[in-house]
């Protein structure tokens, strides 16, 4: 089996307490994916607990596919500025 970024995401937020928050930040990143290609992204997200902390493990280019592996919509998802 392969190994899923966005499910392990879903494992930590669901033993993070509430709170937790998301943001954007406009620096380009690139990823390898499993095809072994690289892909660029010009920004890439981050996960922070409830008190400004950046969750290990916390960083991700598509915000869709964590919204898809939580069950419910980007926007409801706590994106900040």
């Amino acid at each position: 089996m392969a190994f899923n970024h966005y499910g392990r995401l879903k494992a930590i937020l669901e033993n993070e307490p509430q709170g937790w928050m998301i943001r954007r930040i406009d620096t380009p990143t690139s990823v390898k994916n499993f095809k072994n290609e690289t892909v660029e992204f010009p920004y890439h997200y981050r996960l922070y607990d409830f008190s400004g902390m950046p969750i290990k493990y916390g960083k991700f280019q598509q915000i869709e596919r964590l919204a898809s592996a939580l069950s419910v919509s980007v926007e409801s998802l706590p994106l900040v500025d």
